[in-house]
């Protein structure tokens, strides 16, 4: 009679390995922007030929990245896009989440916003910035955002400003949401005192960017 055939120890799930990889590569990142593909691997508790089972290069890795914290951002932006606020709120608000989900993701977020991957990141945040582009036009059309630069200029030039909040400021800083929210006001053509107002009169924003 034979003996039964030993059972095999069950493999690490696959989607389970690939979402470690992503975490690990975000934690690795923020430490060390030039982490290795062995560093990043070590860190996700895998082997390097383990990452190339998922990803076939770093480059590739840093692309998945880029979609996920973009499509973090496209769905907040779908969520945002209230037609029945005034576009200086829905902007503020829409501002807002996006600190709030950047701040928790910062590594990631700062990586799809990088100018190093413009190509990637401009056809991944394709929804958001169609967004954006919206509610400039809304705001040019009704007289509350700016009218002296074109409503694409002036789309580009917010995407800009909350690029650069999100990648330059400090998260953890308690100020750092409202001065995302306010940054983006100001680009958009309100000055401080009416940006003053406005979270004055719906301070729901900044509780949101807290």
């Amino acid at each position: 009679m034979t003996s039964p055939s030993p059972m095999r120890r069950p493999r690490r799930d696959a989607a389970a390995n690939r979402a470690g990889l992503l975490t690990a590569a975000a934690q690795t990142l923020a430490t060390d922007p030039g982490a290795s593909v062995d560093t990043i691997a070590r860190a996700a508790g895998l082997s390097r030929r383990a990452l190339y089972g998922h990803f076939d290069d770093r480059d590739a890795l840093l692309r998945e990245l880029i979609a996920t914290g973009a499509q973090r951002f496209n769905d907040i932006a779908e969520q945002s896009a209230d037609p029945s606020s005034p576009a200086p709120v829905a902007l503020a608000r829409l501002a807002a989440r996006l600190w709030t989900e950047a701040s928790h993701v910062q590594v990631a977020a700062a990586i799809a916003l990088d100018e190093r991957h413009v190509a990637e990141s401009a056809a991944a945040l394709a929804p958001l910035r169609r967004t954006v582009m919206n509610l400039v036009r809304r705001g040019q059309d009704d007289g509350s955002l700016r009218t002296d630069v074109a409503a694409p200029t002036l789309a580009r030039l917010i995407e800009e400003t909350a690029r650069t909040v999100i990648v330059r400021l400090d998260a953890s800083s308690p100020e750092a949401g409202s001065l995302a929210v306010r940054a983006v006001l100001s680009i958009a053509g309100l000055s401080w005192r009416e940006a003053e107002t406005l979270v004055g009169a719906h301070p729901d924003i900044l509780g949101e960017a807290a």
